[in-house]
């Protein structure tokens, strides 16, 4: 087995990992400035131009288990590199888009290179030194929050002084400097699951998470009553059960479910859930309150650019208070860090109620909530790979993800769904209410709440230490069983 690397070697492959995180989380921002003029930049209905932001969250969704399986199969440098394939092709595709169709297929494929930040997690337990784990995965998921709250304002100023097409042709050429950056500095990732990858794992798993997201995505518009809706909410409720009955029985499972069954993993993916939805209501109420006329009383009348660049500091508190959390996992392990993120979200929350009518006041919410998200992203990985074997590390983190982005799926339609029965009427406009803007506060207050309670009732740790250096062995559960 190859040695972790150490020393200068280190850094650079932290750094790398981290640009990598940053780049592919900026690609998922890019045309949120552009969302007002998309209908006419591309000659389509408002309705429809939506999809440009619902293609990435559902490519990424389904990819991003079946990469973090290859991962573990053949390397996740490897799958790394394929990641960045999707990725700079799917921003040339956009960069050249003139209508609807290629542009979706362009979002889409940008939304498969999101499987690049998970693998990476993964990858570092296979290069680095047990001493450098900890800071180098709270560092790598805090990159998430930073390439979204630095893409905002960066696209909001591209797109307001130059052409959109710069946005996608420089998201291009940053994500082919980041595959060049990964073929040079990140040493190969030994492959350490055996098996082979299960297709039909990977389809019913798809095919249930497509109609379960863009049911819970495109409800709103459809109606939730719609047959639409209705008929694919109940396809994944007939498929995500018949999935998991399929995996419980195949050999080499896309996920091991008797391993995601561990009450520290399962508690752990339980409270992703809740912390993706608590992470993101936030970023749907204060963006909009910035940006809402002042002459309703409670918008703050900024620009695009203005309203991005409030936000924008918000990211780098989580890149500051990254290797904080690591440092607090260390003394007191990765439970308590999730509570601690957890509370601090709800006290971020909390603070909304006297804040939320100024600038300054939102630039204080966004940054206390921001710093409990990367306590609680930051610890969430290293609780994974304390409790599941060094072949699973992969899938398992790649799983996580999934759960996180169900979170803020389920986050969005709750938070629309509020913020359209709560209105007003401004010149023949129905816009969302303060009273709207506070429910949907205390609702993201009431789930960081729930996402501390449900940490809480994790394993001790303990009970942790007894199973991180443990479940090292190449075969899983499933197979054990199968052999049995």
């Amino acid at each position: 087995m190859e040695e972790p690397e150490s020393g200068t070697r280190s850094n650079g492959i932290v750094t790398v990992m981290a640009v990598a995180g940053i780049v592919a989380s900026l690609s998922q921002t890019l045309v949120v400035p552009l969302i007002g003029v998309l209908p006419s930049l591309l000659g389509t209905t408002a309705s429809n131009a939506s999809w440009v932001i619902t293609v990435t969250l559902l490519a990424g969704a389904v990819t991003t288990p079946v990469m973090g399986r290859l991962g573990d199969l053949y390397g996740k440098r490897r799958m790394m590199l394929i990641c960045s394939v999707p990725l700079v092709v799917g921003c040339v595709i956009c960069a050249f888009a003139g209508s609807l169709t290629p542009m979706i297929i362009g979002r889409g494929l940008q939304g498969m290179g999101m499987g690049m930040i998970p693998l990476g997690i993964s990858a570092l337990r296979d290069v680095l030194p047990p001493h450098r784990l900890g800071p180098s995965i709270a560092l790598m998921s805090s990159s998430m929050g930073i390439g979204g709250a630095l893409g905002l304002p960066l696209s909001a100023a591209v797109a307001e002084y130059a052409s959109w097409r710069v946005l996608f042709w420089g998201s291009a050429v940053l994500s082919l400097v980041v595959a060049v950056l990964i073929w040079l500095l990140v040493p190969v990732t030994p492959a350490r699951a055996k098996g082979r990858i299960d297709l039909v794992g990977a389809l019913g798993l798809g095919t249930g998470l497509v109609c379960l997201l863009l049911g819970v995505s495109k409800g709103a518009d459809w109606g939730w009553s719609s047959g639409t809706t209705l008929g694919l909410l109940a396809a994944a409720v007939v498929l995500l059960p018949a999935w998991g009955w399929w995996e419980l029985r195949v050999r080499d499972p896309l996920v091991d479910l008797r391993v995601t069954a561990r009450p520290q993993v399962l508690l752990t993916n339980v409270a992703s859930i809740v912390v993706g939805f608590s992470m993101y209501a936030q970023s749907l109420i204060v963006i909009q309150i910035l940006q809402l006329p002042a002459a309703t009383g409670y918008g703050l009348g900024q620009s695009m650019l203005a309203a991005g660049l409030w936000m924008a500091p918000a990211g780098l508190m989580m890149m500051i208070i990254s290797p904080v959390g690591a440092r607090l996992s260390a003394a007191r392990g990765p439970k308590v860090t999730l509570i601690v993120g957890s509370l601090v979200m709800a006290l971020g929350y909390g603070l909304s109620m006297p804040l939320l009518g100024s600038t300054w006041g939102t630039l204080i919410i966004s940054c206390v909530i921001s710093i409990g998200v990367g306590f609680a992203y930051g610890s969430m990985p290293a609780l994974i790979m304390g409790a599941v074997p060094l072949s699973e590390t992969g899938a398992a983190n790649s799983f996580n993800t999934l759960m996180r982005s169900i979170g803020t799926t389920v986050s969005a339609a709750v938070i629309g769904l509020v913020l359209s029965q709560l209105t007003i009427d401004f010149g023949g406009h129905a816009l969302p209410s303060e009273a709207g803007f506070r429910t949907g506060m205390l609702i993201g207050c009431g789930a960081a709440l729930a996402a501390a309670l449900i940490t809480m009732t994790l394993p001790g740790r303990r009970h942790q230490a007894r199973h991180a250096a443990g479940p090292a062995e190449d075969e899983t559960p499933a197979q054990q069983t199968v052999k049995s």
